[in-house]
């Protein structure tokens, strides 16, 4: 497919109006968890004095879920409608999410209440996003989902710009637990959005056999395949030593380098030009390079994180943002890819369960890497682990350079599949 291909299906997939609300209302929502996503740390931080570790285990409370509950949410999300689950996702994330301002009113905040709006937070996160990896093929048609996945993604990297932007200059003016209610607002916007899709969803085949044999099956059709073992073990890599990170970024930038919370909103949204900039890239880049080699080249930038701990003041923070933009701009890449590659690879009726498997097995260890950098930090300094977190992110490239991956220019392509949905645009509606 050329460029002139590529460009044709990502209109396309902009002019169906349902996938409109599904992007549009996904949008929105990713504005409001970067929001979150500085502003409770910035309260636990500045707000309720907390430590080094403790801000590494509230980071580890968010991404809990992904090991107590990332493989049974696959196997359900097989078995139920996967539309009203993302509803009722975002709706319970709003509810999470507002009790935050409510409880500080009434002057009862602490972390407590921050670890368990993040971990109720961190399940409902699972259910969406499972349920949307999977609820999209069938949603565009499987000619679609590169345009659509990219769609998404760079919408995603858009929210990281305007995000930490907007929560910076929220949490100067209004307070940290104030600037909540934008996430809160956003999920239900979300749903709402989502409410309104007119397509009809096929629903489920009924399943006879107990939850622990879809769960088997998810497992053995993830770790029996070679691509997809590769992928999950490099995802995995890149993403406990982002978690390293992550854990340690905020207290490294106030307590390190002093910033305020305004340029650190602005750190991050420059982070998300990066991001923004992979996902116009990313269609492109696997047509000019192939899907298997663009993700290759997105793994290998992860080197672009050495820059990180070289951060300091003033015209230093300049460090932060141009290698945490070069990295973003990688996994962005990488990740449309091999997503996409997943999403064609795999028959609908497995598609919760193989995307639940990989979220398990990539994303399990976040909250392990969250508290790692927490408890080291701890002991040897939050610069330190800025350095070991950026040479272990460069490691990951080492599954898919072991794998069939590394002599591939395009990942295996799927044939004999009903293709795209796109060109019957008035099927399927109610």
């Amino acid at each position: 497919m050329n460029q002139a291909a590529a460009r044709s299906r990502g209109a396309l997939v902009l002019r169906h109006r349902d996938f409109r609300r599904l992007w549009g209302g996904g949008s929105v929502s990713e504005i409001g968890s970067q929001v979150s996503l500085l502003a409770i740390p910035l309260v636990a931080v500045r707000a309720l004095h907390a430590t080094t570790f403790q801000v590494g285990l509230l980071a580890a409370s968010s991404t809990l879920a992904f090991v107590l509950v990332g493989l049974p949410a696959g196997a359900i999300i097989d078995r139920v409608r996967r539309r009203r689950a993302m509803i009722a996702a975002d709706l319970g994330r709003m509810a999470a999410f507002g009790s935050v301002p409510v409880v500080y009113a009434l002057g009862h905040l602490g972390l407590p209440q921050l670890y368990c709006v993040t971990f109720v937070a961190g399940v409902l996160t699972v259910v969406f996003d499972v349920g949307y990896q999977s609820y999209l093929p069938s949603l565009v048609g499987l000619d679609h989902v590169v345009a659509g996945n990219a769609e998404l993604t760079a919408s995603s990297q858009v929210a990281q710009v305007v995000g930490p932007s907007l929560a910076g200059a929220l949490v100067q003016a209004i307070g940290g637990p104030y600037a909540v209610v934008v996430d809160a607002m956003s999920f239900l916007w979300s749903g709402v959005a989502i409410g309104t899709i007119r397509a009809a969803e096929r629903p489920p085949a009924p399943r006879e056999v107990p939850l622990v044999a879809d769960l088997l099956e998810g497992l053995r059709l993830v770790f029996a395949h070679p691509v997809l073992r590769a992928l999950a073990a490099t995802t995995a890599t890149a993403n406990l030593f982002g978690a390293i990170t992550t854990a340690v970024e905020v207290p490294f930038l106030v307590r390190s380098v002093h910033a305020s919370p305004g340029a650190i909103g602005l750190l991050f949204a420059a982070v998300g030009v990066g991001g923004l900039l992979g996902a116009a890239a990313a269609s492109r880049t696997a047509e000019q390079l192939g899907g298997a080699r663009a993700a290759r080249a997105g793994i290998y930038l992860g080197a672009g994180g050495l820059l990180v701990p070289l951060t300091g003041p003033g015209l230093g923070l300049f460090l932060f943002a141009t290698g945490y933009s070069i990295c973003a701009f990688g996994t962005v890449v990488y990740n449309v890819n091999q997503v996409s590659f997943r999403q064609r690879l795999c028959p609908e009726h497995l598609l919760g369960r193989m995307n639940a498997t990989m979220r398990f097995a990539s994303w399990g260890v976040l909250p392990l890497g969250a508290v790692i950098g927490g408890g080291i930090a701890s002991a040897v300094g939050l610069r330190a682990v800025l350095w070991l977190a950026a040479g272990g992110r460069v490691s990951a490239a080492v599954w898919l350079l072991a794998s069939p991956v590394r002599s591939m220019r395009h990942f295996p392509d799927v044939s004999g599949v009903a293709r795209s949905g796109l060109s019957r645009p008035n099927a399927a509606r109610g």
